[in-house]
């Protein structure tokens, strides 16, 4: 179906008439015009190399005079800004939160005492009679007579007491 068509697509591209008939003629007579071009028509003037460095040396140093240099800052405001600097990285590297030390849980020294697997004697070298006071310990009060009864006849063996 496409091949029955093909003849009937317009590109849109058309030759003007004898366009080929005198193409030979056109392209010959246009190779013979460039042949006789010889120069392009641009010169450069004489000695003009020979001159450019010299007037370029001279150009440069005529340009060449002391401009006065303007500074950004003062000495006075470079101060200010220094000490504001200095200030900020002080206040960074200074902690100034205290911190307040929290005292230990019974249950956590104990626990450390088990795990560690200290002996009595130990912790009676760090400690001295003061420390082991029984007012350190316990307060009468507190402690009935009935419950220390129970807690002994309840956890300790008497084989141990030997």
């Amino acid at each position: 179906m496409k091949k029955d068509k093909l003849h009937t697509i317009n590109s849109g591209f058309k030759t003007p008439k004898n366009y080929f008939n005198n193409f030979d003629d056109n392209l010959i007579n246009n190779i013979k015009l460039k042949a006789q071009v010889e120069n392009t028509g641009f010169k450069t003037p004489n000695d003009y190399f020979n001159k450019l460095e010299h007037e370029i040396i001279n150009k440069v140093s005529a340009s060449k005079k002391q401009t006065k240099v303007i500074n950004l800052f003062t000495k006075k405001q470079l101060v200010y800004i220094s000490a504001i600097a200095a200030t900020i990285v002080l206040l960074f590297t200074l902690n100034i939160k205290t911190t307040e030390t929290t005292d230990l849980d019974y249950k956590t020294v104990e626990n450390y005492i088990i795990e560690e697997d200290i002996s009595s004697y130990e912790i009676a070298a760090l400690l001295d009679e003061t420390d082991l006071s029984e007012t350190h310990f316990i307060e009468y009060n507190t402690i009935e007579e009935d419950a220390v009864e129970d807690y002994i006849l309840n956890n300790l063996n008497v084989e141990d007491l030997y």
